[in-house]
């Protein structure tokens, strides 16, 4: 395990190192084969050992974290990505998710969108009172760079806005490209210069836009798609299509394959066109992007995580390729999850070297039959991890005996059974806490950008802390300043007086957290962010959490959303002995905040609501959105604890526990009267 770690450290610190040479230096050393390459390896790694995922993995932003050259500016509206789908049946089964939401007939229309997906740099440009006073790159989503002297110098961007009807604040985004021709005509200037020839003509937008002197972008042949709007003043209009036009109408260049369409299958039709057109389009495309139309209807729809329930993205076709199986190899997890990854004779798959790819788990490797020096058929489909298929020929190998002992140290790995009798497709190893590689992998895990996002504390100096005996578990990381005498950081390779003092200040940071991020940071199985949201937001503190929590899983299960998994799993935790010691002496070191309510100003905020029945007005899914946006808890059964049962027709049992405990029932209309709708 210390070898797979060592290569996963030696991964990330290469990308980084990439990325640093392009987008900060504006020098690439990689090809663009080279780089994907590496990020799928990195990608497939963290697929079969997600506790890995850490604030440093190139993974983790939407975009790349802001480089301390440029200003940042905060985006108003994140700049969120997409989910993808890679099938028809994808696509139909998102529109069907939609309409189910929305709470929408069969028989009612529901139109869509559909444009080509640019290969570029997104960017963001603000107009307020028709003048372009602002321009962004996406960054992390959140935070990007101000490139706004050099958008000015695209011809495609207009420094005032043409027509009129535009709102007094309206920010653009589109997607920065280079078309091919052009970008082969810099290359042959770089050529004639002697100088290094650019990648593809992605990477070379990237590095135009991003120049410290906004001169040497004036002269790059950058244009850009507008698509799409964040803050705004004022709706421009009812529909994504007409939106689009009006962007049209203000002089932005909008994507003249973009369509609407009634129904999934014309999506569908549209896209094959697309396809097919793609390589003469003269720009680089990687898909499809498909939205509702209705912009009252995207509203609705909202987000789930960090992509629009409203919009995805058609991914072109699977590249496939043919190759050898050299061997299959076990990581270890923080969960204890033993986890194969196949080792392969590299091979190029639609332009990207592939070195390894997901078996998944046991049973997957037993039902392909695939054994070491086997052929086998592998796919890669965007930005999916590699996959095995199909064995093509048998490569006269033995049988790989999967693992029943954990690999780092020693104890069992079993498949547990469940309280239904199902056997779980993942083996663990049973020693939870004092097994190394889920020790250290957890502590990756707790200072990583999901959990308590420590920043410069990475892979490589967990990992030489924990060999060293420096840090054993997440309270010693907050003990490191007052040990320090001793540790004498600064004498220590790769750190220096500089740099270990902004560690310890990382570190101070974080000694207050929210509740959300301090769950998710415990590594429970079960509790990540999502379950880590819904807990917090229902107990809205730390203590309240805890005695609840340790007493038993009733309360719990009343929240809606929370299985018997998570519930379970968050009591063991807090009755284990070790896990419940660790836990004591981090809380010697942080302060946990607590939850304050989204909305001071709605009756419902803080309130715990369970609806029951048939709603009429709004789908179950979007009651419960709206109702946790007003700050209220949406439980999923009745108890001593709940304020509000909304019941439509049809309602039953929990009906009747409501009126036996005297909560409050309310028919919809007089919930949509409350929360003022």
């Amino acid at each position: 395990m210390k070898e797979k770690q060592a290569a996963y450290d030696d991964l990330v610190a290469r990308i980084k190192a990439a990325d640093a040479a392009y987008y900060q230096d504006d020098a690439p050393e990689l090809t663009d084969a080279q780089y994907d390459a590496l990020r799928m390896e990195l990608r497939a790694l963290e697929d079969l050992h997600p506790e890995l995922i850490h604030p440093d993995s190139p993974t983790q932003t939407v975009g790349s974290t802001p480089a301390g050259r440029f200003g940042k500016i905060s985006h108003v509206v994140p700049m969120l990505s997409l989910d993808n789908a890679f099938t028809d049946d994808d696509v139909h089964d998102w529109a069907s998710r939609a309409r189910r939401f929305l709470g929408l007939p069969e028989t009612e229309i529901m139109a869509f969108t559909a444009e080509p997906k640019i290969d570029g740099l997104s960017a963001a440009i603000r107009y307020e009172k028709g003048q372009l006073v602002q321009g962004a790159t996406r960054g992390d989503g959140r935070v990007g760079e101000n490139v706004t002297r050099n958008l000015r110098t695209l011809d495609d961007i207009p420094k005032k806005l043409e027509g009129k009807g535009w709102p007094d604040v309206l920010e653009v985004r589109g997607e920065v490209y280079i078309e091919h021709d052009a970008f082969a005509a810099m290359n042959v200037r770089q050529e004639k210069a002697g100088d290094k020839l650019y990648m593809n003509p992605r990477n070379a937008a990237a590095g135009s836009l991003r120049q410290i002197d906004h001169r040497v972008t004036a002269e790059r042949p950058l244009r850009m798609f507008a698509y799409a709007w964040g803050e705004v003043s004022e709706p421009i209009a009812a529909t994504q299509y007409d939106a689009v036009r009006r962007l049209q109408d203000w002089g932005f260049q909008v994507n003249d394959l973009t369509r609407k369409h009634r129904q999934p299958g014309d999506l569908i039709q549209h896209y094959g066109s697309i396809e097919a057109q793609r390589a003469d389009l003269g720009y680089d495309i990687d898909g499809v992007v498909y939205k509702v139309d209705r912009l009252d209807w995207q509203e609705r729809l909202g987000f789930a995580g960090r992509a629009p329930r409203w919009a995805i993205a058609h991914k072109f076709p699977a590249e496939k390729a043919i190759t050898t199986l050299l061997g299959i190899d076990i990581n270890v997890g923080r969960t204890g999850a033993l986890a194969p990854l196949a080792r392969l004779q590299p091979v190029n798959v639609g332009g990207v070297l592939v070195s390894n790819a997901t078996l998944h788990n046991e049973d997957e490797i037993a039902r392909l039959g695939v054994k070491p020096a086997d052929v086998v058929r592998i796919q890669r489909a965007g930005d999916v991890i590699p996959q095995i298929l199909e064995v093509v020929e048998d490569g006269g190998g033995e049988p790989f005996i999967y693992p029943k002992v954990c690999p780092s140290c020693g104890s069992d790995a079993i498949r547990a059974v469940d309280e239904k009798g199902k056997r779980d497709v993942v083996r663990r190893c049973v020693n939870t806490l004092s097994c190394p590689a889920q020790a250290k992998e957890y502590l990756k895990y707790f200072v990583s950008r999901p959990a308590m996002d420590i920043d410069g504390l990475g892979e490589r100096q967990i990992e030489d802390f924990y060999e060293r005996g420096d840090v054993r578990e997440p309270a010693d990381i907050f003990t490191l300043r007052d040990r320090n005498d001793t540790l004498k950081l600064e004498a220590r390779e790769g750190f220096g007086e500089k740099s270990t003092q902004a560690l310890f200040r990382a570190i101070e940071e974080r000694r207050t957290v929210a509740l959300p991020r301090f769950l998710r940071s415990l590594g429970i199985r079960h509790v990540g962010q999502g379950n880590a949201n819904l807990l917090a937001r229902h107990f809205g503190d730390w203590h309240s959490l805890y005695q609840s929590a340790k007493a038993g899983i009733d309360e719990m299960l009343t929240i809606d959303g929370i299985g018997q998994a998570a519930a379970t799993a968050l009591y063991d935790f807090l009755h284990g002995d070790q896990s419940r010691d660790a836990l004591d002496r981090l809380l010697e070191q942080v302060s946990v905040e607590d939850v304050e309510a989204v909305d001071t100003g709605s009756p419902v905020a803080r309130k715990t609501v369970v609806f029951t029945g048939k709603l009429e007005r709004f789908t179950r899914d979007e009651a419960k959105v709206r109702a946790q946006a007003l700050g209220a808890k949406v439980a999923g059964s009745v108890s001593g604890k709940t304020d509000y049962l909304v019941a439509g027709p049809g309602a039953g049992s929990k009906l009747k526990k409501a009126e036996a405990l005297d909560v409050a029932v309310l028919t919809e209309d007089e919930w949509l009267e409350l929360i003022g709708l």
